[in-house]
């Protein structure tokens, strides 16, 4: 495909028809998505190919939690799951709430998608120049997601696709232990990969002038 069609059609795929991804495919696609760029070109990602229906499906458990927190947040009229305003939801009861609907029901048989892929970030090196800001840290990432975003780019020019989710990084330390992960090893994203039932190929997105600006922030929208 295209490069700008391979962009404007990469959808967040959570339904897929059962078919494999075979290895050699998966392999071509992390061999080109390994040239993203990273911080220092440190190349601090690490993937764990999950293809074992009970490690799938435990992965799905460790973020039921979180999808519960999510939809009691709903419920409440916030935004779930962000950083800046303190919530109203007792999330320790919610999290616990089996009555609260999991906003991606995916997840409840995870064991189902054919390859889940864990990518996980190693902080010894990456630099996180926002470290000592008080907000919660987010330019480590900087050193991982384009990667991650290249493996949905390749899955999608390959006729496949996939999602990318952080829920399971609200249970980062069960992960750690699954997956054999270190502590310094911090669960970055999970993929979820296969063969879409359909492909959307029309996505609504805001448009360049609604979030880009010339010069500041208040500065004029940025058009041609």
């Amino acid at each position: 495909m295209e490069l700008y069609d391979v962009m404007r059609t990469t959808f967040a795929a959570r339904d897929f028809d059962g078919d494999d991804i075979p290895d050699e495919v998966l392999h071509r696609v992390l061999d080109h998505a390994r040239f993203a760029p990273s911080g220092g070109n440190r190349q601090g990602w690490k993937v764990i190919v999950i293809r074992r229906p009970e490690t799938k499906k435990r992965l799905g458990e460790l973020c039921i939690p979180a999808l519960r927190i999510a939809a009691a947040q709903i419920q409440a009229g916030e935004v779930y799951w962000q950083a800046v305003t303190p919530t109203t939801v007792d999330t320790a009861a919610a999290a616990d709430d089996e009555s609260l609907p999991l906003i991606v029901p995916l997840f409840d048989h995870l064991d189902e998608v054919p390859v889940v892929l864990v990518v996980a970030v190693d902080l010894r090196r990456v630099a996180s120049m926002d470290k000592n800001l008080d907000r919660v840290g987010v330019v480590s990432g900087g050193s991982v997601y384009p990667m991650a975003w290249n493996i949905l780019l390749g899955l999608r020019n390959e006729g496949y696709g996939g999602a990318l989710t952080t829920l399971v990084a609200s249970a980062e330390p069960e992960a750690q232990e699954l997956l054999g992960l270190a502590p310094h090893e911090a669960v970055a994203a999970m993929l979820l990969c296969g063969r879409p039932r359909k492909q959307i190929t029309k996505l609504k997105r805001r448009p360049v002038e609604a979030f880009t600006f010339r010069e500041r922030a208040d500065g004029e929208a940025f058009t041609v």
